[in-house]
């Protein structure tokens, strides 16, 4: 027998606004408290009770991952807006972003991998937005002609992996932050020996 399942249906009016405020709190409530933030901590925090917190998210990691999606859409997608500038200052200055955006929510991203609530889905997503900026700087031949948008995204990582501090870049661990990513992204420029290929997968 055929299912019968449709698309998911629109939240009411009042259902999203519960959503939005529950994920909102919780965004407030890990970056302070850290993970361990009771899930009726969040609930109080967003003005709901606990029940209404439940029957919007069942599981905690239902809404670490809404938490993810939400800081990656609305704090680190942005960071790759395409503007009409000189092409190697956007690219350059939306992956400083996205490193200073993702570095400023560090706790989350700790909360979403123990709870392994981690969406690849954010992640390539990203990568995506990515390719226009990267389109514009290839054309204008200010990076390497051989580089792909996960390129881009695995550069965003690796400054993450290099500096563990979480201090704003005007600290002293923001510039040694700020040197690192500055080295990396001199490696995207031409003029270096070409790339060894990589296979054809997503980052």
């Amino acid at each position: 027998m055929g299912s019968t399942t449709g698309p998911a249906r629109p939240l009411r009016a009042d259902a999203a606004r519960n959503h939005r405020r529950i994920v909102e709190a919780a965004v407030v409530a890990f970056s302070s408290d850290g993970p361990d933030v009771a899930m009726e901590d969040i609930a109080r925090r967003a003005g709901v009770g606990v029940a209404t917190l439940y029957r919007r998210f069942r599981t905690r990691e239902l809404l670490v991952r809404a938490v993810l999606e939400e800081v990656v859409a609305t704090e680190v997608e942005p960071t790759a807006a395409v503007g009409d500038g000189d092409p190697w200052t956007d690219l350059a200055g939306s992956l400083s972003r996205a490193v200073e955006a993702i570095v400023a929510r560090r706790t989350i991203l700790a909360v979403a991998r123990e709870a392994g609530a981690f969406d690849v889905e954010s992640v390539q997503r990203y990568t995506r937005t990515l390719a226009r900026l990267l389109d514009r700087a290839r054309a204008a031949g200010a990076v390497r002609p051989e580089l792909v948008p996960r390129d881009l995204s695995a550069v965003v990582v690796m400054a993450l992996l290099v500096v563990d501090g979480s201090e704003p870049a005007d600290t002293s661990d923001g510039l040694v932050r700020r040197r690192y990513v500055a080295l990396l992204l001199d490696g995207l420029r031409p003029g270096h020996p070409p790339l060894p290929e990589t296979p054809d997968i997503e980052l």
